[in-house]
């Protein structure tokens, strides 16, 4: 499985910018996709998330109102369109997939195994 993101930037604090990720490779219509972001070292908060059979998604309190997490079914690619960014959000974005997600723990980084390589978003 392999994943692409794309759409990463710098906005103006009260700017918006949308993400992408393209992926690959899964065999299987059950799946769960989500946007992490980088927090410090090896430690990713979870943002938001999507499980496409039932667009069923989960948000992260720290994004909730601002933050949208779509999905393109026919060519597997899932969004992240962000709205009244702010400096805080300044981070390292990630993409995630996982055909095994335990309901409730979504937001979990420890549940996903496969990773893109990361879009940058500042902030000013």
């Amino acid at each position: 499985v392999q994943l692409v993101e794309s759409g990463g930037g710098s906005v103006a604090a009260g700017g918006s910018l949308t993400l992408s990720c393209g992926m690959s490779g899964i065999t299987t219509k059950s799946y769960c996709m989500g946007w992490f972001r980088q927090v410090d070292g090896n430690n990713y908060e979870g943002l938001a998330t999507i499980r496409p059979r039932n667009e069923r998604t989960a948000y992260a309190d720290s994004v909730k109102g601002r933050f949208t997490i779509t999905h393109n079914k026919d060519n597997y690619t899932v969004y992240l369109s962000m709205n009244n960014l702010q400096p805080e959000d300044t981070a390292m974005y990630y993409c995630a997939a996982d055909s095994v997600i335990l309901p409730g723990r979504e937001l979990e980084d420890s549940q996903y195994t496969y990773w893109g390589q990361g879009t940058q978003v500042t902030v000013s």
